[in-house]
C-alpha cells in the first residue's frame, strides 16, 4: 500500500498573522508576556501541547481564530507582543556591539552539541548537557553575540516517564511532528530542501537541516529520516543517545561531518567552532579536510589552523562518561575518510588515543587535540580534568595543564518566575526587562521583606497544585478508587518547610541519601512543631537499573503512611515541572559523591528564586557557597570508605535540617514573616545572580576563547602564514630528541638573604632549532610528591652566547621569602603565532 502525505498549515486572518512569526521563534520561551498570550488563546491547548504555540495555532477551531480576530483586546495585546519582539530583534547597541572591537565584527561562532534544552515544545534534550546548551544559544541572542547551534533533529521525543503499579520506571517516546514545531526546512538557491551527504560505511546518506529561530541567533537541526534514505539510515536520527554503539558514530558522524558540510552549504562562514562534549569532534576533521580541498592546504597547515580556531568543553569528571569507540568500528567508518586526509589509519588512531596502549578511540582526547581552547565547568572541574587527562601533557605540572575552567550559568529569564521577575524588574531594574545585566543586585536588601516572602509563597502554592494535579492524573492512570484520588488532591501544605530533589537519577547524585536512616527522617517529616516535606522528580536512563531502582524507593516511600504524604515523588519530570520545582521550594538539595558533578545548574536556578541550596561542595557550590546564601554537607576532605562518606554525609543532612534549617525557617516575627529566612533568601539572590548566569558565561567564553580563536582564523586567511607555523611545528618535531639541557654548577654563597638575586645560567642544545624557535625557562616553586612541582611559575632566560654547537642561557633566581627553594630550567617551544606554547607540547626539562 502506497501512502501519501500533505502538509496543512494554519489559516490566519490578517489581523492575527504576527502569530505565525511568535509562534516560530523561541524568543516566546523567556518572554512571560507572550506566554501568557499564547495561553489566553486556548488554556487547555497549551498544556496538552507542552506549550507549543504553533500545535497551538494549527489545533484551533476556525471559530476560535475568528473570535480573536474580532477581540480588540486580544488584538492590542498582540500588537505590543510583537512590538517588542521587533525591537528586540532589531536592537543593534546589544552587549556585543558595544564591546567587540573593529576587527571582530564578522565573528562567527558555531556551536556543536548533541542535545538543546530551549523549550518543552522542541523535545530534542535529555539532561543537563541540554538545558546548558539552551541556554547558551539564548544568553547569545541576549548579548548580540553571534552564534549558531547545531544539533540533531530526533524523530522520537523527550523520553516520557510512566511508573507502573510496582513504581518502576517505563519509557514512552511520543513522535515528533515536525510540521506543528516551530522549525522550518532550510531550502537551497533553487526553493528545494537543502541536502548534504556523509559516507557511512560506504553509503551515501543525505542530511536534510530544520531552522529553530532562537530570539537573534538560529539552531540548525540535521535530519535523516528522508524518503530517500535506506530504511537504517532513516532511524540515525531517531532517538537521542538511542540505539548500539554502532549508531551512537553513526550520529556523531552526521552531527559533526554533516554539520559542518550544513554550515558550508547554507553559506555560513564560522570563524570560530566549539565543541560542546566530544559527540561532535569529528566536524574538527571535516574542517581540516575542507581547508585542504578549497585552499589547497597540507594536513599539517590546515590542522594548524583548525586547532587555533576552536574550542572544547568537556562535561564529564569520570573516565566511564567519555565517549571510547573500537578500533574495528573506526575503521569501518573512519578508514576511507582518514585516507583523504592524507593520514594512514593507524597514525589516525593515535590522535584518540590516550596513550599507544589505550584500548579505544576516545572522541575527548580526538578533542583536545585538536582545539587549542580547553576547558572544564566549573573551577573544581578544571582541576578533576587536569587529573584526568594529565597522560595527554606528560612532564608538566598539573596546575599548568591547559585546560582552563569556565563555570556554567542558567539563563537567568529561562528559570526565575514571572513573579520574582516583575519584582527584581521594578526594585532593581529601574523597571525595564533586563535581568539579570541591567540589575543593581546591591539594592537587594531594600526589597520589601513581606513583598519578597509574598511573592515566594505565590510559587510554592503554585508548586503544591502542580504537585497535587500531577499526583491526581498519574492516579486515574493506573485506576485507583476515589479514597486515593481525594487523598492526591490533599498532599503538601504550602507552610511548612519544603525541600526540593529533581535531576536526572544517575546512582552517583544518591537520590536515596536522604532515606539512609528511615528513624531520623521520619522525626524530621513528622515533627508537628517544624515539620518537613520533600518533593522528588527526575527520570534514570532507560538502560541504568540501578538508577530506576532509587526512584522505586522514593516513590514508594512517598506511599508509607507513616510519613503522612509529606515525601512525594512527581511522575514525568521535564523542563516545566522543574520550573515550578525551583521556583516553589525553599530548599534546593543537592547531594552528589564529590567530585562527579563537573558542574550542575538546577542549584542556579532555584538561588535566581531565593531558594537556598543544601549542598554538597561540588561542582558550582564550591565557587558559590558561603554560610550567608546556603549550607553545604559535609567537607572537602576525603573519606577512609564509601560508607564512611554516606553516613557522614546522611547525617549531616538531618543535623542541618534538624538544628539548623527548620529553626530558621519557622522562627517568626509578631507579623508571621521568618525575618532571618528572608535575609539569606536576599543574600542567595544579590551574592549567587550576578555570576551564575549565561551571560557572564558567554562572556567569559568570548573573552578567553572566542576572540582568540576568531583572530587566529583571520591572521591564517594567509596561507603563507599558516604553512610557515607548520614548518615550525615540523622542525620542533624533527629536533627535539635532540633537545638538552645542562645546568651550570650551582653554588650559592653559605647564606643567602630574602630579596637577593642569584645569577644563574644554562647550556642549552636545540640541534638545527635556532634559539628564536623555543622558550628556555627558569622554574622556580616548590617540588615533591607525585609531581615535578607542586607550585610554581616560570620566567623566560636570555639567550648570552654560543658556545660551539650548544647555546648559553643566563637568568636570575629571586629569592622572594626565607625557607627552601626548589628550581628546574625547561624548554618549550616558541612561536609567536602559537595560541597555546602547551599544545600539542614539547617540554625538556634540565639535567644535573
Amino acid at each position: 500500500m502506497k501512502i501519501k502525505s500533505f502538509n496543512v498549515i494554519p489559516n490566519l486572518p490578517d489581523s492575527l498573522k504576527a502569530l505565525e512569526e511568535l509562534s516560530t521563534n523561541m524568543w516566546f520561551t523567556w518572554n512571560w508576556d507572550a506566554i501568557m498570550m499564547f495561553v489566553s488563546i486556548n488554556e487547555d491547548l497549551w498544556h496538552r501541547s507542552h506549550r507549543n504555540p504553533k500545535w497551538v495555532l494549527g489545533t484551533l477551531a476556525p471559530e476560535r481564530l475568528e473570535e480573536l480576530s474580532r477581540d480588540g483586546n486580544f488584538l492590542g495585546r498582540l500588537s505590543a507582543i510583537k512590538q517588542k519582539f521587533e525591537n528586540y530583534i532589531s536592537y543593534k547597541d546589544t552587549w556585543f556591539a558595544k564591546n567587540r572591537e573593529e576587527q571582530d565584527k564578522d565573528m562567527l561562532v558555531a556551536y556543536f552539541s548533541m542535545e538543546y534544552g530551549i523549550g518543552e515544545g522542541l523535545p530534542i534534550y535529555s539532561g543537563g548537557l541540554g538545558m546548558l546548551s539552551g541556554d547558551h544559544l539564548k544568553s547569545s541572542s541576549d548579548l548580540g553575540m553571534p552564534v549558531v547551534g547545531v544539533g540533531l533533529l530526533y524523530k522520537k521525543g523527550y523520553v516520557q516517564q510512566v511508573l507502573n503499579r510496582d513504581n518502576w520506571q517505563v519509557e514512552r517516546y511520543p513522535e515528533n511532528d515536525w510540521y506543528n514545531m516551530p522549525v522550518e526546512i532550510v531550502k537551497n538557491g533553487a526553493g528545494n530542501p537543502l541536502r548534504v551527504h556523509v559516507d557511512l560505511a560506504g553509503e551515501s546518506v543525505a542530511v536534510g537541516v530544520w531552522k529553530v529561530p532562537v530570539g537573534r541567533t538560529s539552531l540548525f537541526l540535521l535530519d535523516t529520516n528522508l524518503p530517500e534514505n535506506s530504511p537504517a539510515a532513516r532511524t540515525i536520527t531517531e532517538q537521542l543517545y538511542g540505539g548500539d554503539r554502532e549508531n551512537r558514530i553513526r550520529q556523531e558522524i552526521v552531527l559533526g561531518i554533516g554539520g559542518a558540510r550544513a554550515l558550508e552549504a547554507m553559506g555560513l562562514k564560522p570563524t570560530v567552532f566549539h565543541v560542546n562534549e566530544g559527540h561532535s569532534a569529528f566536524l574538527l576533521l571535516e574542517r581540516i579536510l575542507n581547508l585542504m580541498k578549497t585552499r589547497g592546504l597540507a594536513y599539517a597547515e590546515a590542522r594548524e589552523l583548525v586547532w587555533a580556531s576552536s574550542a572544547f568543553t568537556t562535561h564529564t569528571p569520570v573516565m566511564a562518561g567519555n565517549e571510547y569507540f573500537d578500533f574495528e568500528l573506526m575503521r569501518k567508518y573512519m578508514e576511507k575518510y582518514v585516507r583523504e586526509l592524507g593520514l594512514t589509519f593507524p597514525e589516525f588512531l593515535e590522535i584518540g588515543k590516550e596513550e599507544h596502549s589505550s584500548m579505544g578511540f576516545c572522541m575527548t582526547v580526538l578533542a583536545m587535540r585538536l582545539c587549542a581552547f580547553l576547558n572544564g565547568v566549573s573551577l573544581l572541574h578544571r582541576d578533576v580534568s587536569r587529573d584526568m587527562w594529565c597522560k595527554l601533557w606528560p612532564g608538566l605540572p598539573r596546575y599548568e595543564i591547559p585546560i582552563e575552567g569556565v563555570t556554567n550559568g542558567v539563563h537567568t529569564s529561562s528559570w526565575i518566575s514571572h513573579e520574582h521577575h516583575q519584582l527584581y524588574s521594578k526594585a532593581l531594574c529601574g523597571g525595564s526587562n533586563g535581568v539579570p545585566d541591567s540589575c543593581d543586585f546591591a539594592k537587594v536588601a531594600e526589597i520589601d521583606d513581606k513583598e519578597l516572602w509574598d511573592t515566594h509563597m505565590v510559587r510554592k502554592n503554585k508548586l503544591v497544585g502542580l504537585v497535587r494535579d500531577r499526583l491526581r492524573r498519574q492516579h486515574q492512570r493506573l485506576g485507583s478508587d476515589r479514597t486515593v484520588l481525594e487523598e492526591a488532591g490533599k498532599v503538601l501544605n504550602p507552610e511548612y518547610l519544603t525541600i526540593g530533589f529533581a535531576r536526572r537519577f544517575a546512582t552517583y547524585k544518591r537520590a536515596t541519601l536522604f532515606m539512609r536512616d528511615l528513624e531520623r527522617l521520619l522525626e524530621l517529616v513528622t515533627d508537628e512543631k517544624m515539620p518537613v516535606q520533600f518533593v522528588f522528580a527526575g527520570k534514570a536512563h532507560q538502560a541504568d537499573a540501578h538508577g530506576k531502582e532509587f526512584i522505586k524507593q522514593v516513590a514508594r516511600l512517598s506511599m508509607d503512611k507513616r510519613f503522612k504524604n509529606r515525601i512525594i515523588f512527581v511522575e514525568d519530570y521535564n523542563m516545566n515541572v522543574a520550573r515550578y520545582l525551583v521556583q516553589g521550594v525553599d530548599v534546593w538539595l543537592n547531594n552528589p559523591i564529590r567530585p562527579l558533578e563537573a558542574s550542575g545548574t538546577s542549584g542556579m536556578k532555584a538561588a535566581a528564586n531565593g531558594v537556598m541550596n543544601l549542598s554538597v561542595l561540588d561542582g558550582w557550590w564550591v565557587e558559590g557557597y558561603s554560610p550567608e546564601v546556603g549550607w553545604a554537607i559535609g567537607g572537602v576532605e576525603p573519606y577512609n570508605t564509601e560508607e564512611e562518606r554516606d553516613y557522614v554525609e546522611a547525617e549531616s543532612i538531618y543535623n542541618l535540617i534538624k538544628k539548623v534549617i527548620a529553626p530558621l525557617y519557622y522562627d517568626r516575627d509578631a507579623s508571621g514573616l521568618p525575618r532571618g529566612w528572608i535575609k539569606m533568601m536576599k543574600a542567595c539572590v544579590q551574592k549567587l545572580i550576578p555570576h551564575f548566569n549565561t551571560n557572564r558565561m558567554l562572556r567569559e567564553y568570548y573573552e578567553k576563547f572566542y576572540i582568540r580563536a576568531h583572530r587566529s582564523s583571520r591572521k591564517f586567511a594567509d596561507n603563507s602564514r599558516v604553512a610557515e607555523l607548520a614548518r615550525w611545528r615540523k622542525k620542533l618535531d624533527e629536533n627535539w630528541s635532540r633537545v638538552k639541557v645542562v645546568t651550570d654548577q650551582f653554588k650559592p654563597e653559605m647564606e643567602v638573604h630574602a630579596g637577593s638575586k642569584l645569577p644563574f645560567s644554562a647550556v642549552v642544545w636545540l640541534g638545527d632549532l635556532k634559539p628564536e624557535d623555543v622558550d628556555v625557562q627558569l622554574y622556580l616553586g616548590v617540588a615533591g610528591g607525585d609531581e615535578i612541582f607542586k607550585e610554581g611559575s616560570a620566567v623566560s632566560m636570555k639567550h648570552e652566547a654560543r658556545m660551539g654547537d650548544a647555546y648559553v642561557y643566563k637568568g636570575e633566581i629571586p629569592c622572594y621569602k626565607s625557607g627552601r627553594h626548589d628550581f628546574a630550567v625547561r624548554v618549550i617551544g616558541r612561536h609567536p603565532d602559537a595560541v597555546n606554547a602547551l599544545m600539542p607540547l614539547y617540554l625538556k626539562w634540565g639535567e644535573e
